[in-house]
């Protein structure tokens, strides 16, 4: 679901590219299905960047976007994220008890893989497979589109986020080259996510091990998978060893001015705890003074809550920067312990 990340920042730039995404989720499938990529301008100056910067030819690129089609269903999807619901919600639809049970069974099956991943990369294993979980419940929903046409679709029909999107089709192009693979034989997301990791491609080509020393970076493999999201979160400032967040004690008086200016700030931790707790924040847990943090809030069923994120909430929320997925990998991986441990005593 690194797709979501992508969304959760998401923002309109102007309402000319407003209009032009409307005018595309409002135009008929018919008209949608055919090709939408040959002679097209951009198109066209896209193909030429990358014969000038990465020496490609332009006959395959051509032939490539003539056999892509934009694809309606992928505009109409990235405009509903998920992760966009009240966090009760998504969490009564990620954290559930058969995704617990499926990872510990998950956990199980690769137990050996797991603990190797956690004591190079120093991620817990629980991190891991919630990652996995949530992603792709444990590699079942890999996602069966083209994401090459995904990709195209998106850098040119998709202005918001155009110039992410195409920075994701070049490494696409630069990745299926690298492997030696046909770039229309990929399958994912509908935003171009990969594997049982669901990597952008940017992501693949930066942080995807071969874990199983097979020779290949395979991010379809489970043993590659694990490790290369291990190394993903490390890549970002995983610390062992340290804590993801607190919840803060719940109040029926509105937050103070002073915390509510720190909640402003943004979830890259900027300030101590014991400033934190100067501007009125009561924890729930014990957290030394001097460790910094930030402050987030979710809707709960009984009303707005607030937490402190550390170092690796903030870790988390590089894999997807909505506050409600990195909530759901936290809770989902404290049921994965309590399920393990349970196990095995």
């Amino acid at each position: 679901m690194q797709w979501a990340q992508i969304i959760a920042e998401q923002s309109v730039r102007s309402a000319a590219a407003v209009l032009a995404l409307t005018a595309w989720l409002l135009m008929p499938p018919a008209v949608i299905a055919q090709p939408a990529f040959d002679g097209n301008p951009e198109v066209e100056a896209f193909i030429t960047q990358m014969i000038d910067e990465h020496q490609f030819e332009r006959a395959p690129l051509s032939r490539l976007f003539r056999q892509s089609r934009l694809q309606h269903g992928v505009l109409q999807a990235i405009a509903r994220p998920g992760t966009s619901r009240p966090w009760h919600e998504f969490r009564t639809a990620t954290v559930t008890a058969a995704r617990i049970r499926e990872g510990g069974e998950y956990w199980q099956r690769h137990a050996r893989v797991l603990a190797r991943a956690s004591a190079e990369y120093g991620v817990p294993e629980e991190i891991i497979v919630a990652t996995i979980g949530i992603e792709t419940s444990y590699g079942r929903t890999l996602g069966n589109g083209r994401v090459f046409d995904a990709l195209a679709t998106l850098a040119f029909a998709y202005p918001p986020r155009a110039g992410l999107f195409r920075s994701e089709l070049v490494e696409l192009l630069l990745l299926a080259r690298e492997m030696r693979t046909d770039p229309l034989h990929y399958k994912g997301s509908f935003a171009g996510a990969l594997g049982v990791p669901q990597f952008l491609p940017s992501s693949y080509r930066r942080h995807a091990v071969d874990f199983d020393a097979d020779g290949r970076r395979d991010l379809w493999s489970h043993a590659d998978a694990i490790g290369s999201i291990a190394n993903y979160y490390r890549a970002y400032g995983w610390t062992a060893g340290q804590p993801v967040l607190a919840a803060l004690e719940r109040t029926n008086e509105p937050p103070a001015d002073a915390f509510r200016q720190l909640l402003e700030r943004g979830i890259l931790p900027h300030s101590s705890v014991a400033v934190f707790r100067r501007a009125g924040a009561s924890l729930t847990t014990t957290v030394d003074d001097d460790r910094l943090a930030c402050a987030f809030a979710a809707e709960t069923d009984a009303g707005t809550a607030y937490w402190l994120g550390f170092n690796n909430f903030y870790v988390i929320t590089r894999y997807n920067r909505s506050v409600n997925y990195a909530l759901a990998v936290h809770d989902l991986a404290l049921e994965l312990r309590r399920l393990r441990d349970a196990q095995s005593h």
